[in-house]
């Protein structure tokens, strides 16, 4: 308390006139009035322990503790040092009443009287005792600082100090922040004062270390009670949970589990206070199946769980969507007369709201009363809130109309969930007319309203509403707008191409103090109008970021680049490229792998090569990407010879070679008629137990078929399940494609089939191939079966297919005369001459 300093201030004695006739009404036990007899000296051990009395019953108020010292220095009588002490010791400990709102100030300041006053030492010289009682009274008036001040009278003094004496002036250092002393005062010091450390010493300094987030250093303290490091004190059930609930605090669950189970170890029996705080940071971290053994094994020790052990476990389900296992524990814990309060049930709502199960949660709404809990306000927020997100508006607005009939009076945020349920699906209408309802209530939009309903309007596209709303809320209502609110409206102005305005919002941020908006959100949207085709718009946005003195990072270089690649400016993204490096941000990795991938997309595979041997002098290290990508545009160029030396160059700067960099190998290979020797590799990579993928034996299936090695591919096709794999879309195309090239149609046929019970849909390409590959061949029934397939959505036919068609079947076509073998829908060529 910041208004003491060992003065009585507000607890000032009354006049003297007053102070007598108040003595004769407050101590009526001990003076006479002036018709009784003469009574006996006044007794300042009788008059003590009335006040004494007077305090623990939350009847002595200020003015008669401070009348009682005047009649004590009046007298000059010297009270008994435990009568003083009993009486300090009580305000030190009282609870706040309508008479004494502050006892431990009012001990304070009655003690300081003692100093002031001429008879004070005399009638009442403080003891050791007397200053471990203030000492505690100044912890508890949040002025430790002025209980380190009494010790240094004790020193003073020449009080010899005791153990009670010493404990509080470590509590006195650690509610002062000063913990490290207190762990010296602990370790040393409190020997060389006579004393001896007990329980309470060690506790209270493993608590202050705990409470400033020191718990490694706290278990480096319990660890030298367990050994006897620390004298004749064992670490006891509190040590053990001081320091447990530390680490849960910390976050670090694994440590407080093998500390409890150090606990255990040790013979120390946890109480209901530590299994709870391990069960409840278990079930938050969604460790159900251990929080469930540490239950089990709480009752197995006959620790009995309380409401708060069962609520973390119900939220802890409920949060997973595990209904059944939330049930169970509703049933255990009535079954052991333990009865749900309305925290445990709005729990279990939340979380069946969360989990998209509203309709549960209101039956669980619903018979809350039945069982002796009746809906709160959270109650009813929760379930308006949940079917918000289900946008059930009725059901919505039922729920909010019974609130009255509830005795509940809708708050801010209730209304604020309902505006929001509208505003996000673009019902603006229905979120005025909520608005309205709201200020008639007698309610006043905050800046969570305004927020909502300006997103909900750049949303839909209606920026000037939104600055009209946004208007009113700075003008008409004096709501100040929020970091959420200027982003928003940033954002919406950048994405439709009002800068100025954008720019405009951004200095009257500045001006109010409001942070303007980071880097991280213009990088968004940067990366939104890249996506969009929009580069010239995101270069606007990236002027922007300079003109408000924001320095643009890597990510918004990359993102320009990236973009102008994507519209095929190649030069431009170069340009970008070198004024990256012009401002003194060295591109990345990321940043060259994108110009290289576009650069090889677009056939350039010089250019790509060249910033590739760029990133390499720059000791920027390609990725296992960086080099497919490379490869993989020096195989579709044809420079095989190239695309060996770079993969050599990989495997020799130790960058890991993937399934995928080999897929690419093989293919590239096999695309450039190099089949044999892809063959090869294939094979030595098997004796090197490579794991391939589907992609690899596809490719060495086709290869063999190439170097028609036909059975060798049939047999590494046959082979596919033994080796783990499953047969794809392009593995049946690359079989059924080359049996038809041998000519084996009826294979083909068989092996197509195969492949649609195998649940695997064919291409459009692999059809239009068949098709072809069979009408070449003279096959009209089978390539009308085909035909019949084309179903003009997922499969269609080729120009290449359909000029085929035409040249067989119409005029004076090979095979006119058997237009009838082919499907109804294809009789149209019988017309075309």
């Amino acid at each position: 308390m910041s208004s003491i300093h060992l003065r009585h201030c507000s607890t000032m004695p009354m006049p003297r006139v007053c102070l007598r006739r108040r003595l004769s009404s407050s101590f009526s036990s001990s003076f006479s009035n002036c018709t009784s007899p003469p009574s006996p000296p006044w007794s300042p051990h009788a008059a003590f322990a009335a006040a004494t009395e007077r305090v623990r019953a939350g009847t002595l108020s200020p003015q008669d503790a401070h009348h009682l010292f005047d009649v004590l220095f009046q007298q000059a009588t010297r009270v008994p040092e435990r009568s003083l002490d009993g009486f300090l010791a009580a305000l030190g400990g009282a609870a706040s009443s309508e008479a004494c709102r502050d006892g431990p100030a009012l001990a304070l300041a009655l003690f300081n009287r003692i100093f002031r006053e001429e008879a004070g030492m005399r009638v009442a010289p403080p003891t050791i005792f007397t200053y471990g009682i203030l000492m505690n009274c100044c912890c508890r008036v949040r002025r430790p600082d002025l209980g380190l001040a009494f010790f240094g009278r004790i020193l003073r003094a020449g009080l010899k100090t005791n153990q009670i004496a010493a404990n509080t002036v470590i509590k006195c250092l650690c509610c002062a922040k000063h913990t490290d002393e207190a762990v010296n005062m602990l370790l040393h010091r409190m020997s060389d004062l006579g004393c001896v450390p007990d329980d309470f010493s060690y506790n209270t300094v493993l608590k202050s270390l705990c409470e400033d987030g020191r718990s490694l250093q706290a278990l480096d303290l319990l660890l030298q009670m367990v050994s006897k490091e620390g004298g004749a004190c064992s670490p006891d059930t509190v040590a053990y949970s001081t320091v447990i609930h530390g680490f849960l605090k910390e976050g670090k669950v694994d440590k407080a589990c093998n500390l409890f189970n150090e606990m255990m170890r040790q013979g120390v029996v946890p109480d209901v206070v530590t299994y709870s705080s391990i069960i409840d940071a278990l079930c938050k971290a969604g460790a159900m199946h251990k929080a469930e053994l540490f239950l089990r094994q709480m009752v197995h020790n006959g620790v009995r769980p309380d409401e708060v052990t069962y609520t973390s476990m119900i939220h802890g389900y409920s949060t997973l969507g595990r209904l059944k296992e939330v049930r169970k524990i509703f049933r255990e814990m009535t079954s052991r007369g333990l009865i749900p309060d309305i925290v445990t049930w709005n729990s279990f709502m939340d979380s069946l709201c969360k989990h998209g199960r509203t309709k549960e949660a209101a039956k669980v709404f619903f018979s809350m009363a039945a069982k002796g809990n009746k809906p709160n306000i959270v109650s009813y927020t929760i379930l308006l809130h949940g079917y918000a997100n289900e946008g059930s508006f009725a059901d919505m607005m039922s729920l909010f109309n019974s609130m009255k009939g509830g005795g509940i009076v809708a708050n801010c945020k209730v209304f604020n969930i309902l505006i929001g349920a509208y505003a996000k699906r673009g019902l603006i209408d229905e979120a005025m007319l909520i608005l309205t309802e709201m200020r008639g209530q007698g309610l006043s939009p905050d800046v969570v309203t305004y927020s909502t309903l300006i997103s909900a309007l750049w949303r839909m596209g209606k920026l000037t509403d939104a600055m009209d709303r946004f208007s009113q809320m700075v003008v008409g209502t004096g709501v100040q707008p929020d970091t959420v609110v200027y982003h928003s409206l940033v954002q919406f102005l950048c994405t439709h191409g009002d800068l100025v305005k954008a720019k405009e919002l951004i200095s009257e941020m500045m001006d109010k103090g409001i942070a303007r908006p980071n880097t991280a959100l213009f990088s968004s949207i940067m990366d939104s109008l890249r996506n969009e085709g929009r580069v010239i718009d995101a270069h606007h946005i990236f002027d922007l970021v300079i003109d408000i003195g924001e320095k643009p990072d890597s990510s918004m270089f990359s993102t320009l680049i990236d973009g102008y690649c994507l519209v095929g400016e190649m030069d431009k993204a170069c340009g970008v490229l070198d004024a990256m490096v012009s401002a003194g941000i060295e591109p990345n990795v990321i940043t060259y792998s994108t110009l290289v991938s576009r650069y090889c997309k677009r056939g350039r595979i010089a250019n790509g090569l060249i910033l590739f041997r760029q990133m390499l002098h720059k000791k920027v290290k390609p990725t296992t990407v960086t080099y497919e990508t490379i490869l993989n545009g020096l195989f579709r160029a044809g420079r095989t010879a190239d695309a060996k030396k770079i993969f050599d160059e990989m495997i020799e700067s130790g960058i890991m070679v993937s399934i995928s960099t080999y897929n690419i190998i093989l293919g590239g290979l096999c695309r450039n008629n190099c089949a044999d020797e892809a063959i090869v590799l294939f094979q030595k990579l098997r004796a090197m137990n490579v794991k391939f993928n589907i992609t690899t034996l596809n490719t060495i299936i086709n290869a063999l078929y190439k170097v028609e090695r036909r059975e060798e591919a049939n047999d590494l096709f046959a082979a596919l399940p033994a080796s783990g794999l499953v047969p794809n879309a392009s593995t049946y195309g690359v079989m059924v494609q080359n049996l038809l090239k041998e000519g084996a149609v009826e294979e083909a046929d068989s092996m197509f089939s195969s492949m649609e019970k195998s649940g695997c849909a064919p291409s459009s390409r692999l059809i239009n191939d068949v098709i072809r590959t069979l009408l070449e061949k003279g096959e009209i029934v089978k390539a009308g079966k085909y035909m019949s397939k084309v179903d003009g959505k997922s499969i269609s036919l080729e120009a290449s297919t359909s000029s085929l068609l035409l040249s067989l079947f119409s005029g004076n076509g090979k095979y006119r005369k058997q237009l009838q073998l082919l499907p109804a829908k294809y009789q149209f060529f019988k017309g075309i001459s």
